[in-house]
């Protein structure tokens, strides 16, 4: 099983990063070693001191593919979840300064937390899932599914360009405006149209 992340999927992400709108979609990886499940806590690594949230949709392959077109995509999966996408900030600063790879500073022990995951079929349409992130109770990211420059259907047809997809596959699909900061103490809680699927405390 492998993580594969969208960067730079949202307008309003890519202008409050100073980030140019990417003409393809940009993708990362992370380790299996990155996953937390059950609402367990995240752990405060002590490699940065600047640690952000990004509360994305994740989708979960089912089958194995390589060089999928993108009208048959959608054949590819049938579940989506949440997850939150940590960065060390202050990691990924340094390594933008340098030209270096991003994976220090996201594919890091436990930097992958994601929720259980439901059937598509509660959502007829695709291009209009909402989902927010609460911080201590205060909404802090509010993102839609439209709003994504790439679809999901883009995206795995675009990774699987170079990538096998194979079953068990988490495809975290980029995050909208309002990234910021954590603490430890903090709680983050994911809402996927509503339902809160995510909970994330941080120790």
């Amino acid at each position: 099983m492998k993580i594969i992340c969208i960067g730079r999927n949202y307008v309003a992400h890519a202008k409050e990063l100073n980030n140019p709108l990417p003409s393809e979609p940009v993708f990362f990886m992370k380790p299996d070693t990155a996953i937390i499940t059950r609402n367990r806590p995240f752990f405060y690594p002590e490699i940065s001191n600047n640690i952000h949230y990004e509360l994305e949709l994740v989708i979960k392959i089912k089958k194995n593919g390589r060089h999928i077109q993108e009208k048959f995509a959608h054949t590819y999966y049938n579940e989506i979840g949440l997850g939150i996408d940590f960065t060390a900030r202050d990691i990924q600063q340094k390594c933008k300064e340098k030209g270096l790879p991003w994976e220090p500073a996201k594919a890091f022990d436990g930097s992958a937390p994601v929720s259980k995951f439901i059937s598509l079929d509660r959502f007829p349409d695709k291009s209009n899932i909402q989902f927010h992130l609460l911080k201590n109770g205060e909404k802090v990211q509010d993102g839609n599914s439209g709003l994504m420059i790439f679809s999901i259907d883009k995206i795995i047809a675009y990774i699987s360009k170079f990538i096998t997809l194979k079953m068990g596959d988490l495809i975290y699909t980029g995050t909208p405006a309002g990234v910021g900061p954590v603490e430890i103490d903090d709680v983050l809680e994911g809402y996927l149209n509503g339902d809160k699927l995510l909970k994330c405390k941080i120790k």
